[in-house]
């Protein structure tokens, strides 16, 4: 299994990679980029599966977290994972868009974390 996750080079441009099941057998790393990238996503953005993404750029024009469709997001994501928790962080004044923490334990024990940007 693979997907591909976008990420940003200390130049500042922004480079695809590869992220792919890793010699174990485990997907978790496939699963938290693909999380990560439909946390991304606009409502109805991807070609594939239209429930997927949050309408982020609405929310941002109407001043309304889009709390539901993250809410969504973790139940879709959740069966890949032992736990998965998605928090809203609190917004900074310098900051316009919401941010979100993930933390999720994989089903070999091991805690991933980090925050998303919408």
């Amino acid at each position: 299994m693979r997907t591909w996750g976008r990420i940003t080079n200390p130049d500042g441009s922004k480079t695809w990679v590869e992220v792919s099941t890793d010699a174990n057998g485990d997907n978790s790393q496939v699963w938290l980029t693909t999380l990560a990238q439909t946390l991304k996503l606009n409502l109805n953005e991807s070609p594939f599966y239209a429930s997927y993404g949050i309408p982020a750029a609405q929310s941002v024009i109407q001043q309304v977290q889009p709390d539901y469709y993250v809410a969504q997001t973790q139940q879709q994501y959740a069966q890949h994972f032992a736990a998965l928790v998605i928090a809203k962080q609190p917004q900074q004044p310098n900051q316009p868009r919401p941010t979100y923490q993930i933390n999720a334990t994989t089903f070999q024990g091991v805690q991933l974390t980090g925050p998303i940007p919408t």
